[in-house]
């Protein structure tokens, strides 16, 4: 190799005594190795200081170095800790973020993104809830060679391919908690039909209160978008009842917003009046006014595991799968006192 010459992969593959199809295995970090010779060509690439091409190295995988993040999530907070979990993995690394919203109830939905992903070559990709609990759509990400990770509020795929939370007893926690304050008559504010994540947390508010000694009341119980608005017509119809709540759980904090406005509305001071519970801790929850209890779903964590597990297939199912939400106590719920 001539001085000044940047070296090639033939120049790593000949002073370690191997094919360049070995040593494009070990930068691709394949599992089809002995350990001895992937430190042997490892030790020539570091010693050379030999910078792979990511262009060559994208024609012969016929992969862009792309992760897609997939969704259909009206939760815009939920979509960009999502996408900061990513970047935070995938720094400093040759691989970039792309994302594609997508409308779950179009009839075209899976053959869309079956086009998107050919059309970019992604390396892999990760579905967002709840498009993520279609297992028609994993499946034609699988059909096309691309590697997918499923988000969830429950199991939807095996180890390797799944990052998902403990919706049902986080909520079911929650709950028993303002029972333990003294509130009888606690509100709920679900989310939206068709997504598992709100089903998750409808079974944990029923759960929480069956372990509380209550019993849910449909007159003070709403179903909510995950939006703003939605928590707000949610709450003005709760605290409108002839027997208002005094404790309102929402599925999420856009929605635990709008149940606040909803109260200062009304004249209600929170948490005096009223108490309120959120789910995401999302930037919302500690912007504003009081500070909002949540519980915390661990988007950003979740979201770094599963670029892990799409980037470095090979050790992808030994990298955690499920993450525990815990509750965060701020000045939005306090002890009942009549």
């Amino acid at each position: 190799m001539a001085k000044g010459q940047k070296p090639t992969i033939n120049d790593v593959a000949r002073l370690s005594g191997v094919s360049k199809k070995t040593v494009s295995r070990v930068i691709n970090k394949s599992p089809l190795l002995n350990q001895a010779t992937r430190e042997k060509v490892e030790a020539v690439i570091a010693e050379l200081e030999y910078v792979p091409n990511p262009q060559a190295r994208a024609l012969a995988l016929r992969r862009n170095f792309l992760i897609g993040l997939i969704h259909d999530n009206p939760n815009a907070q939920m979509v960009l800790g999502v996408q900061e979990g990513i970047l935070d993995t995938i720094r400093n690394t040759e691989f970039a973020l792309v994302v594609r919203p997508v409308d779950r109830h179009s009839p075209t939905m899976v053959e869309d993104i079956r086009g998107f992903i050919e059309q970019q070559r992604l390396y892999g990709v990760m579905l967002l809830p709840p498009i993520s609990e279609n297992d028609e759509l994993a499946q034609a990400c699988r059909d096309l060679g691309c590697t997918v990770v499923r988000m969830g509020s429950a199991r939807l795929d095996d180890d390797a391919h799944l990052v998902a939370s403990n919706d049902r007893q986080a909520v079911s926690d929650a709950v028993a908690w303002l029972a333990e304050l003294g509130h009888k008559r606690i509100g709920f504010v679900a989310g939206p039909e068709g997504f598992l994540s709100a089903r998750e947390r409808e079974l944990g508010f029923a759960e929480g209160m069956a372990r509380a000694g209550l019993k849910p009341d449909a007159k003070i119980a709403a179903r909510g978008n995950y939006r703003f608005e939605s928590g707000l017509a949610a709450g003005q119809k709760l605290l409108s009842a002839k027997s208002p709540p005094s404790a309102i759980f929402s599925s999420n904090d856009e929605m635990a917003a709008g149940v606040l406005h909803a109260a200062r509305e009304r004249g209600m001071s929170v948490p005096e009046d009223l108490s309120i519970i959120g789910f995401d801790d999302t930037a919302i929850a500690a912007h504003i006014w009081p500070p909002l209890t949540t519980v915390r779903w661990p988007i950003r964590a979740m979201a770094a595991t599963a670029a892990a597990k799409l980037t470095r297939p090979e050790t992808a199912a030994s990298e955690p799968s499920f993450f525990l939400s815990d509750l965060v106590r701020r000045a939005s719920a306090i002890e009942y006192l009549p």
